[in-house]
């Protein structure tokens, strides 16, 4: 019987030993080969990393956070402008009849050649704000390049169908180049020389590789939303465009906010610019903001739906979080009964671009979406934003909620909390 006990005793502190120092010897091996273990989870809610969000409730309608808008009294009216006959007649015929404070001060200036920076808000007008000039420019001059940067998929072909508006029997082209789209249609139309290429750094630099485009040959150079295109790590791919640009160019920046690198930025790539600033705060009186306080996460859909089905809810753009959240919100919402859609980043540039027209044309009353849609957007009417999701930003929060209330029209935005 001793033999017994103390045989077992023996293995007993045999097996103690091994697995408190296995599990070391292996976190020591792996933590040597700079890996991390055990991997952390990315769940909401659960053990590990935390995600970042900003939370809008204490800043919600506060008299403090709302800036008064600057006066400034337009000058101009489109007639007034030296463009041709044919593009004034595009102009009015999208129904713009007097310019916006940023459109006011930038068309001109743009027109006789000087760089400019172009501070200004979501919803100003930027756009047309450099396209009206521009293609002023190549008509007078029909050699001329430009180049048009922007950061998401979404805001270049967005800026694309506005030029198409604005260049109608003009006989002047673009060229579209954003990722998840053809390569080899895009590089047909690059070898067609068009006057305008209008595309996203990632694929941009993609053609420059192949030797599709040379940046040398374009005398125009637009990088718009520049502050985000820093934001998502374009930082080194736009300072290596800029450094194959021809130093003989009119180069035209655009940004809601300006930091160190932003800063750095400008100091290579304009000269002597005229800077024209319409900046009136970040958060816009145009759109009451509401918070929806959420007591369940269980009775956040049902919350919603009672929102919905209100009838001032027209026409509603709703932001996730997560690609997979987004889409089984959208799934959740059509087995509702309502007109709705996603777009994300799992879905290709067609879908997206198809969804997108959809929600333009009233065909669905929902759009539910990440943040690639809260940067640039111009949809029109749009009634409602709903922050689903807490944003991860103060910066987000301010470009989500800018998609309603635009061209001096009233919005509404909720944010569930």
């Amino acid at each position: 019987m001793y033999l017994f006990l103390h045989t077992r005793y023996f293995f007993l502190r045999i097996y103690f030993v091994l697995s408190s120092s296995i599990p070391t010897i292996m976190y020591n091996r792996f933590n040597n080969n700079k890996r991390r273990w055990p991997p952390a989870r990315r769940a909401y809610g659960s053990v590990g990393r935390r995600i970042k969000t900003f939370d809008p409730s204490q800043i919600v309608n506060l008299p403090s956070t709302r800036s008064e808008i600057e006066d400034y009294k337009v000058v101009n009216q489109f007639s007034d402008f030296k463009i041709s006959e044919t593009l004034r007649n595009n102009v009015l015929a999208k129904g713009y009849k007097t310019p916006t404070p940023i459109q006011d001060q930038a068309i001109p200036p743009i027109i006789e050649g000087y760089d400019l920076i172009g501070m200004a808000n979501t919803g100003t007008g930027k756009t047309a704000a450099f396209l009206i000039p521009l293609i002023e420019k190549v008509i007078r001059d029909r050699n001329q390049r430009v180049l048009i940067v922007t950061p998401t998929r979404e805001l270049a072909a967005q800026i694309r169908d506005e030029f198409n508006s604005f260049a109608k029997n003009l006989n002047v082209y673009s060229a579209l180049c954003i990722g998840g789209a053809n390569m080899w249609r895009q590089k047909e139309d690059l070898r067609r020389n068009p006057n305008f290429v209008i595309g996203t750094p990632g694929r941009l630099e993609d053609h420059i590789r192949s030797h599709g485009l040379n940046l040398a040959y374009f005398g125009s150079v637009v990088l718009d939303e520049a502050d985000h295109m820093v934001d998502v790590g374009f930082l080194p791919t736009i300072k290596n465009m800029i450094s194959m640009l021809s130093t003989d160019r009119q180069s035209l920046f655009f940004s809601a906010t300006v930091d160190a690198k932003v800063a750095g930025i400008i100091g290579s790539f304009v000269k002597n610019p005229i800077t024209v600033s319409v900046k009136s705060g970040d958060i816009t009186t145009q759109v009451k903001q509401e918070v929806v306080r959420i007591v369940s996460p269980n009775t956040k859909i049902e919350e919603l739906h009672k929102l919905l089905i209100t009838q001032d809810f027209e026409k509603v753009l709703i932001f996730g979080r997560t690609k997979h959240g987004v889409q089984k919100l959208s799934n959740e919402l059509i087995g509702r009964g309502f007109k709705a859609d996603a777009i994300h980043g799992n879905k290709n540039q067609g879908q997206r671009i198809r969804i997108l027209d959809k929600f333009k044309q009233d065909i669905i009353q929902i759009l539910i979406a990440t943040d690639v849609a809260s940067r640039g957007l111009d949809i029109p009417n749009v009634s409602h934003v709903i922050n689903y999701d807490l944003p991860e930003s103060y910066e987000n929060y301010i470009h989500r909620i800018g998609r309603t209330g635009r061209a001096d029209k009233k919005g509404i935005a909720l944010t569930f909390v």
